[in-house]
Formats: structure tokens, C-alpha cells, sequence
């Protein structure tokens, strides 16, 4: 058929939308059909989201559906921000996207301080991506032979889950119990992948050795929100999901003066009232003013997972007097990011 053809067909409601791809020669060419089929049928204008520059036949089946164009963000750029980490180590620029203006400007400002006070120190303390499937058992007493049998299977479940997979490796299973619904929290390193298809993909294959051994329980899902996977929680808070990072620098007291425009004891103060006693007043997960901003921004920029900043919003923001200034960190316990898959291959 031709461009027109199929066209024509879409408006119609013979073929639907998310079939255009079966007739077109290439995934874009099926883009820019679906984009006109929607102008005609709901008369707009989408001129700008047709202008692009990257390929949609490398998106095609792996990230998104129904592809009609590209929403464009502003990039810019801060920094050099000087890191003193075991992985990184040197000036960085980095990327961030975003259409609230001054955002990068105080943030820039901040990498300033930061590289002015000899750098920030990084370190990453925690490091596992989780899945935790739900059973429901006969009664909570079904606890004690379904734990057993991990511990005492843990090398086999291992392996299942770690197949077909050079990065994928299990670390543990921690089991959580309310009622007779028994939650299996599945703990793996993925290297610098963010790893959640894989994880996914390797527990269903742990978890149906367990169900294969005991018939009469019963798996209720894959994911049973234990994980906790986009969602605010004390789960991620205390024990963490994907990276866990704290970085910290001590600010001699004149650059607090002079960049800052402040003074050491204000700014404990401040962080003190505002970011501890207003948060806990709040109920929030996050005491820090806004982690958010600048983990979407940057989460834009790389390709990372968007929906995961609500985990990358949850920490703190430490501040204390150290001497000749103050010792200022933040902690980041569910930092769940990746330099491999998903959206980073994307060609922006």
C-alpha cells in the first residue's frame, strides 16, 4: 500500500493505530503516518513535534509505541564540577534539561562552591536493584519451610535467575511477612545497567522453582510493590534501591561568605529548620529542598528512566560545622540509574 492508502485507512478506522507499522517499509515512515492521521482526525497542528533528529527505527519495539514525534527540552550545561570518587575522578560538565529557568544557574553556582572547596567526595555504599514478588501462603506458619528452602536452595535460584545474563547477579532474598501474604524482596547487582527487565526476567525464573516445590501456595505477582519500584516509600528510604550515594565537601567559611553570600551558621541553621524540622513536620521522605529538580533535569539529559526521580527525590541534605567551615553532604539512597540500555542509547 502507499503512504496514502494507509493513511486514508488510519483516519477511517480500518487500520488502527498501533498497526500502522505492519504495512510501512519502516518504523518511520509509520511515525510520520500515525502524526498526519491525528492532525486530520482531531484538526491540529503538530508541526513541531514531526521536526527531529533522532532515528524512530532504533526505537521501534524496545522504547515506545505509537511513536507520533519528539518533545523537546532545552539542554544546558554545568560545571566543570570537580569529583574525588573511586569510579570518577576529574572535572566534569554536566548535562541537565529542563524549562525552568534558573534552575541550572543556582545549580551551576553550587558546582562552583563545590570545586572551589577542593571537590566533592563520592562514595557509593549501597548498590542493588530489586524485585519482590508476592505469595500468598495457607497460613503464615508456611513462612518457616518457604524460608528454609531458600537458604538452603539459594545456589540453585541463583543460578536461574542469573541465566542468560553476563551482568545479572543475585545477591540475596529477604522475605517480609504480613498476614499469609509473603513478599520475597530479590536484591541483584547489575552492573551499569539499571537492570529492571532484568531483574524482572531473572526473578519470575527464581520464583517458579519455588512454586514448582510447593503446590500449594500460591503466586499472586511479580511485583507485589515491596520492591518498591516509583513510588515513594521507607522501604527505599532505609534500605535502598539501585545506587546508594552519599557525597559530601567541607566549604571553608570565606567561600560560604563570598559565593554563598551568607554565613556558616545560617546555613546550619537554615538546612536545620527548614530541611529537617519542616520535613518531619510534612511527613516527607525527602529532607532536602528539592533533590527532584535536579535529578529530572539530569535523568532528561542521559536517557535515564523519568518516572524513577520520585525515588531520587527521597534523602538528605546534611549540614555541620567542621572547623574552618562546614561539612555539607547529600545522601541519596535510591539513585536508580544506568550508562548501558534503555534510553541511553538514544542518539541525544
Amino acid at each position: 500500500m502507499e503512504k496514502e492508502e494507509i493513511l486514508d485507512k488510519v483516519v477511517s478506522g480500518e487500520i488502527k493505530i498501533y498497526q500502522i507499522e505492519n504495512f510501512t517499509k519502516t518504523p518511520k515512515e509509520a511515525v510520520e503516518i500515525r502524526r498526519e492521521a491525528i492532525q486530520k482526525i482531531r484538526k491540529v497542528s503538530l508541526e513541531y513535534i514531526g521536526k527531529y533528529s533522532i532515528n524512530p527505527d532504533n526505537l521501534f519495539g524496545t522504547n515506545i509505541e505509537n511513536m507520533i514525534g519528539t518533545v523537546q527540552v532545552p539542554v544546558g550545561i554545568i560545571g566543570p564540577l570537580k569529583i574525588n570518587g573511586k569510579y570518577a575522578n576529574g572535572e566534569y560538565y554536566i548535562p541537565m534539561a529542563t524549562s525552568e529557568g534558573a534552575l541550572l544557574a543556582s545549580t551551576n553556582r553550587g558546582a562552583s562552591v563545590i570545586s572551589t572547596s577542593g571537590g566533592a567526595i563520592t562514595t557509593i555504599f549501597r548498590n542493588g536493584m530489586t524485585r519482590a514478588p508476592i505469595i500468598k501462603l495457607n497460613s503464615s506458619r508456611d513462612f518457616y519451610k518457604i524460608n528454609d528452602f531458600i537458604q538452603t536452595n539459594f545456589d540453585e535460584i541463583k543460578e536461574a535467575a542469573e541465566k542468560d545474563s553476563r551482568f545479572r547477579k543475585l545477591q540475596k532474598i529477604v522475605p517480609y511477612l504480613v498476614g499469609r501474604n509473603l513478599f520475597l524482596r530479590f536484591i541483584y547487582d547489575t552492573g551499569d545497567s539499571m537492570g529492571m527487565n532484568g531483574v524482572t526476567i531473572g526473578t519470575d525464573a527464581a520464583l517458579k522453582i519455588i512454586e514448582e516445590n510447593f503446590q500449594d501456595i500460591k503466586s499472586i505477582s511479580l511485583s507485589g510493590n515491596l520492591c518498591t519500584d516509583k513510588k515513594s516509600s521507607a522501604m527505599n528510604l532505609i534500605e535502598g534501591r539501585g545506587k546508594s550515594i552519599t557525597a559530601e565537601v567541607i566549604i571553608p567559611h570565606n567561600i560560604i561568605e563570598t559565593k554563598l553570600k551568607t554565613d556558616s551558621k545560617t546555613l546550619i541553621d537554615v538546612n536545620y529548620r527548614k530541611n529537617m524540622i519542616g520535613s518531619a513536620q510534612a511527613g516527607s521522605y525527602g529532607f532536602n529542598a528539592h533533590f527532584a529538580n535536579i535529578v529530572a533535569a539530569i535523568f532528561l539529559a542521559t536517557g535515564q528512566d523519568i518516572a524513577q526521580v520520585v525515588e531520587g527525590s527521597q534523602g538528605f541534605t546534611t549540614v555541620e560545622e567542621d572547623g574552618n567551615g562546614v561539612y555539607f553532604a547529600v545522601t541519596l539512597p535510591s539513585l536508580e540509574v544506568a550508562t548501558v540500555g534503555g534510553g541511553t542509547k538514544i542518539e541525544t
